[in-house]
């Protein structure tokens, strides 16, 4: 549970990170060029992508930390016991 809910959050973090940076770099480029910004793009060509792929290192990663841990304390405890 602690995976998923971590994964969620990170997820959400970076989709809001990088949705900000995409408006704020859509906002600049058009007022260079003197258009009108497209701010579909940002979200659906650079933020959505962006948070997608994060959400998918960290769910990998927190798996991988959670099953370190957990076989960490097994071993400890069974020379707990043996001790």
């Amino acid at each position: 549970m602690r995976v998923f809910a971590m994964t969620f959050l990170l997820t959400l973090l970076s989709f809001a990170v990088a949705l900000l940076l995409s408006i704020v770099g859509a906002v600049v480029y058009s007022q260079m060029k003197h258009l009108a910004p497209n701010l579909a793009f940002a979200y659906r060509h650079i933020a959505f992508p962006f948070a997608v792929t994060v959400g998918g290192i960290v769910l990998v990663l927190s798996l991988l930390m959670e099953i370190r841990n957990y076989r960490q304390r097994k071993m400890l405890a069974g020379i707990e016991r043996s001790s």
